[in-house]
């Protein structure tokens, strides 16, 4: 992965001296990217490379490194934009960037709302890594084969629609007093599970010229293992330790989350429990208190036991499909590695 480690901090650093280019108060932008832009997971970059591998025979073809480091603007920028939407306070370990800002904001008391300050340049640093991710995509796809360069464009355009639709529905499902499973279930798919694991692999799988069988195995393969991913992150979100997360738990609570973890739990509630998720989730004043009664009856109904059975399953139906792929053992084992930290993490 230092490869594209290498060549995200060269795309931020390039554009970071445009920015200050302009004029040198734009240099704490620049730097609050640059840092946030060195952190994480790198999960799907990492699909993607090897996707892209099994697909040329176990090498890594023209092209590779530039996409892996687009998926990661692109992913830099939902974050960005989701805590904002989420009012987040903390990611990977660090302040915001809207939280950062609006800190600076009154660190140094200036004028205004230091709040709407610091949404409004983390929309903006948003905005800019999503631009960055395409120019990305564009010069790695260019001087490819046109069939190629059109399969990879034209994944990478349903990835950016169809995350951005999961988002909307997200924050739509928020305003809502109940959810179904089903409805929890297309959020988590579109949001998360296909741009997480299905559409960086399969972007991969192009660029390698992977033929239609091998990328619908790969869509097969993203799609459980991308499912029991967003309920492990669903799961960490609420019962997960905040100093090995890095976020607050209380971050999914407040927002009123409509998770399937919660369409669980409200299906299976009594009418008391009932009325302790009505009381605090997406409640902006919840307490330490109304967190952990939410927590005791995501326990209680089984909702936390049902859907650990449910990555359990999935998991297992993933490490199935890989072992059929028809690429190369270092390629299986690399993904079955891939799939077991994504399901299995802590944070």
């Amino acid at each position: 992965m230092n490869c594209v480690e290498v060549a995200l901090r060269e795309q931020i650093a390039a554009h970071a001296s445009v920015l200050t280019g302009v004029h040198g108060d734009l240099s704490t932008l620049a730097s609050a990217l640059e840092r946030a832009g060195s952190r994480g997971k790198r999960l799907r970059a990492s699909f993607c490379l090897w996707g892209a591998r099994g697909a040329a025979d176990g090498e890594l073809p023209s092209g590779a490194v530039e996409t892996a480091a687009a998926i990661e603007l692109f992913h830099l920028a939902a974050l960005v934009h989701d805590d904002v939407m989420d009012h987040s306070d903390h990611r990977r370990g660090l302040p915001t960037v809207h939280r950062h800002f609006a800190d600076e904001h009154r660190r140094h008391a200036r004028s205004g709302d230091a709040d709407a300050y610091g949404e409004a340049v983390a929309i903006l640093a948003g905005d800019l890594c999503l631009t960055w991710s395409d120019d990305v995509l564009h010069d790695a796809v260019t001087g490819l084969g046109r069939p190629t360069r059109d399969i990879v464009r034209r994944i990478w355009s349903t990835m950016r629609d169809e995350a951005i639709a999961g988002q909307y529905l997200d924050v739509d499902g928020q305003t809502r007093v109940t959810t179904s499973a089903a409805r929890a279930r297309v959020v988590l798919r579109f949001k998360s599970a296909k741009y997480t694991i299905s559409h960086p692999l399969r972007l991969g799988g192009a660029l390698g010229g992977a033929p239609a069988d091998l990328l619908a195995a790969y869509d097969a393969i993203g799609l459980t293992a991308g499912e029991a991913f967003q309920l492990r992150d669903d799961v960490l979100g609420v019962l997960g330790d905040p100093a090995v997360t890095g976020k607050p738990a209380i971050d999914d609570i407040r927002e009123g989350k409509r998770t399937l973890l919660v369409a669980l739990a409200e299906n299976q509630a009594t009418t008391t429990q009932r009325r302790i998720l009505a009381d605090n989730l997406g409640n902006p004043e919840v307490t330490d208190d109304g967190v952990r009664a939410v927590c005791d009856v995501l326990r209680d109904t089984g909702a936390v036991l049902a859907v650990e059975n449910r990555i359990g399953h999935l998991a297992d139906e993933a490490a199935a499909r890989i072992d059929t792929l028809p690429v190369d053992h270092l390629t299986r084992s690399a993904l079955g590695s891939l799939v077991a930290r994504c399901v299995w993490r802590a944070a």
